[in-house]
């Protein structure tokens, strides 16, 4: 089982970057994904869900500037993030809550 985030990195506030999470035995086709982050001194909180069936949710702190898809062809699901802010800046981690498998993280760095 493997989870691999990319596309994360050093952006000016107001920017947009591509978060990319591929995954292996069509891990982001069967379940639940989703996006979490964990800024410096801080709990890891959730930030957007992706269902089998394509619904998805969001956390209040980046509804309308950040999107959660999915590319069932190549078993990626990806986070477009835009209008960044300097309260963005975290560690990304892609995840299948259930069961409970999780990425290494990419870290995304908004300077303001």
């Amino acid at each position: 089982v493997q989870l691999v985030e990319s596309g994360g990195g050093l952006v000016q506030a107001g920017g947009s970057l591509r978060l990319s999470c591929a995954t292996s035995g069509r891990i982001s086709n069967l379940y639940t994904m989703a996006w979490y982050r964990q800024g410096a001194g801080k709990q890891r909180e959730w930030v957007a869900t992706i269902t089998p069936t394509g619904r998805t949710n969001y956390a209040d702190s980046v509804k309308g500037r950040f999107t959660i898809s999915r590319d069932s062809a190549k078993s990626t699901v990806y986070l477009k993030m835009s209008a960044l802010k300097p309260e963005d800046t975290a560690v990304y981690y892609c995840s299948a809550p259930t069961p409970d498998y999780w990425g290494q993280g990419t870290q995304v760095t908004v300077s303001s």
